[in-house]
């Protein structure tokens, strides 16, 4: 009887194919067999590319004369410590009664990867047809539709072409310039870190992030404070008195003058001081009043950068934790797939979107949540979610963004209370999405003083205010954070702080344009400039995404997303690796990054030899080029003769210095 063969990543991924497909067989040696399946599995990677002196002994040792090494046939080599596996792998696959393979690998990048290396050292069945199962979620219904809708493996070949060049890359890059930086600079580096020897390790991306590190302390490090001195208005009289801020503009007497430190503030005191009994005395009336409404929408939801950051923010823990805990509620059916960069879903998930929501309402036993979910259906809140921007085909490569299964509550009670939390922060960003927008109302005053009658020159003030009239999805996501407010602060607090919004907007709304004001008086408010912040581990990953740039706005942050430095999958990795050699140290508490001495020095070393190598746009673009590849825009020879060429040009400058 003809069989089938499915190939997972790892054995509790086959125990969840197996559920599916209702395989209740006794476990053999490293696979399940029944009538028609036959399931076995990976153990993360079985086969890795081979060290240099497995082409030639002498490539063991580090010389000059050696390099540049590329070859120009690739080598491959059995994991030793999981051989074992590898061998039941491969004798399944090679079985003459297996008529389909289903590769059922990690649906990413480096999931193809992982399974093409094997079918590439195991050389299966020639007669079986070779299928790829692309899940979102591991739940049972995904699983078989999975399977039905499996698609032939060749259609896969450009991503799996992208998955292999990524490696020979970061392989090419990482052993020729870390050989040839140690054996030039390897003694100065051990002499300046005081110690006998000293290896230098570069890395396409890891080398890169370092620089950002590096760059960022060095900001901080040089970084001097300045003192500069605001003006403070306060206009009004007796109960109905509200303060406004003066900033230059081309009207003022003190446009572009040397006085000045910025548009807000002068250099010295006394300057300050001498522009305050300049205006004393003088006609101040309301020039501008600007009152507006309005709406602010829920966030996108989660990918895996932005999950990482959230958890670094509100758990002090590293993103690849974070990924491991998603990945564990992934494995149990709770969450869709993590390793995505969208932040958005697909229309037709969008459509179906209530399974989803009825899972949670059915199944998730928490009272929060439930209030929020009963709010819905009682508002009758809309979950037509298709002309949103919460839904966008465009904005998805592999996978859409992570959200709650609304299944795989049967695993929920025994999972760590950590990944509880971490679950219950994706349920809360997904429901936001189908909680109507926040909506505030805005009051703008300016103020004008005029400081110079014959020169027709003019003084504003300005001053705003802006209060939430309906809280909107923040009922769900801002709940942690005024929690947090109310147990910091007395009684007493909250109610002076209600009062003060509460009377300063009333003053404002009862304001007219062209209404004479008086100035009660002005003082002067010292103000000084703040360093560069440190990245955290999870505010890293953000800046990582964004090719080298820490944006803190979201919306901005979703309009220049384009190729980041390194993938969704591989960004927390590099991080764990740059601390795990000692580049960089990270604070368990408060997971600030900091670089060490020997980092410092290893970048250093690379601005002086290679300094685009630290350049976030150069590694960016290499990302870019394997993501082309992957699309089928361009050819994989294409991108392998300009990775050579870029590294035999190195070679050559970095040679000719020593």
């Amino acid at each position: 009887m003809s069989k089938k063969l499915l190939v997972t990543e790892k054995p509790s991924v086959a125990m969840e194919f197996a559920k599916a497909l209702k395989i209740t067989t006794n476990r053999k040696n490293g696979y399940l067999e029944s009538d028609n399946w036959i399931i076995t599995w990976c153990v993360g990677h079985l086969v890795t590319m081979s060290y240099p002196e497995k082409y030639d002994e002498k490539l063991k040792f580090w010389r000059l004369d050696t390099l540049p090494f590329m070859p120009e046939e690739w080598k491959y080599e059995v994991i030793p410590q999981v051989k074992n596996q590898f061998d039941i792998v491969k004798s399944l696959l090679q079985r003459e009664d297996v008529e389909e393979i289903y590769n059922a690998g990690d649906s990413g990048r480096e999931g193809e990867y992982i399974q093409r290396l094997v079918y590439m050292m195991a050389k299966p069945n020639p007669k079986a047809k070779m299928k790829r199962v692309w899940i979102d979620s591991q739940t049972e219904e995904e699983i078989l539709r999975g399977i039905r809708e499996a698609k032939d493996m060749n259609e896969y070949d450009s991503l799996s072409d992208s998955a292999y060049l990524r490696a020979k890359e970061d392989y090419l890059i990482g052993i020729n310039f870390s050989r040839l930086l140690t054996i030039i600079y390897g003694r100065r580096l051990a002499k300046s870190i005081n110690e006998d020897k000293a290896s230098i390790s570069v890395g396409r991306v890891m080398t890169c992030v370092l620089g950002m590190i590096v760059t960022k302390e060095r900001e901080i490090r040089n970084f001097k404070k300045t003192k500069y001195y605001k003006i403070v208005g306060k206009f009004g009289k007796e109960d109905a008195i509200f303060n406004a801020e003066w900033k230059v503009d081309e009207n003022s007497k003190y446009f572009e003058s040397p006085k000045l430190y910025n548009e807000t503030g002068f250099k010295k005191e006394d300057y300050a001081k001498q522009f305050i009994t300049s205006l004393i005395g003088k006609e101040a009336k309301i020039s501008e009043l600007k009152k507006s409404k309005q709406k602010e929408n829920a966030p996108l939801l989660f990918n895996l950068a932005e999950i990482q950051n959230e958890c670094t923010k509100r758990f002090k823990i590293k993103p690849d934790e974070t990924l491991d805990v998603i990945q564990n509620l992934y494995e149990k059916k709770l969450v869709t797939y993590p390793r995505t960069d969208a932040r958005v879903l697909s229309t037709a998930v969008a459509k179906e979107i209530t399974k989803n929501l009825n899972g949670l309402a059915k199944g998730y036993k928490d009272e929060e949540v439930q209030i929020y979910i009963n709010k819905m259906a009682q508002e009758k809140y809309s979950t037509n979610l298709v002309k949103t921007k919460y839904v966008n085909d465009s904005k998805i490569t592999d996978h859409y963004a992570i959200i709650p299964t609304g299944q795989g509550f049967e695993n929920y009670n025994q999972l760590p209370e950590l990944h509880k939390q971490i679950y219950k922060v994706i349920v809360k960003r997904f429901l936001a999405i189908f909680y109507p927008p926040a909506e505030y109302r805005k009051l703008q005053v300016t103020i004008e003083i005029k400081s110079d009658e014959e020169k027709n020159k003019v003084e504003k003030f300005n001053t705003s205010v802006k209060v939430c009239e309906k809280q909107g999805f923040l009922e769900i996501l801002k709940s942690q954070e005024k929690k947090k407010a109310k147990k910091n602060s007395t009684e007493d607090e909250q109610n002076v702080e209600k009062e003060d919004n509460i009377n300063n907007i009333d003053v404002l709304l009862n304001l007219k344009k062209g209404q004479i004001i008086e100035a009660e008086n002005f003082e002067t408010k010292e103000a000084e400039t703040s360093p560069p912040s440190r990245y955290n581990s999870g505010s890293l990953i953000l800046a990582m995404e964004n090719a080298g740039k820490l944006i803190e706005e979201e919306e901005l942050r979703e309009q220049i997303k384009g190729a980041g430095i390194g993938t969704s999958a591989t960004r927390g990795g590099i991080i764990e690796k740059l601390e795990k050699i000692k580049y960089i140290d990270i604070n368990p508490k408060t997971q600030i990054v900091t670089p060490t001495l020997k980092g410092e020095n290893i970048f250093d070393i690379v601005n002086l030899s290679m300094p685009d190598m630290l350049n976030p746009k150069l590694t960016a673009s290499w990302e870019k080029g394997l993501d082309m590849v992957a699309k089928k825009e361009i050819k994989s020879e294409e991108f392998m003769v300009k990775l050579k060429k870029y590294i035999n040009s190195k070679f050559e400058k970095l040679v000719i210095k020593m």
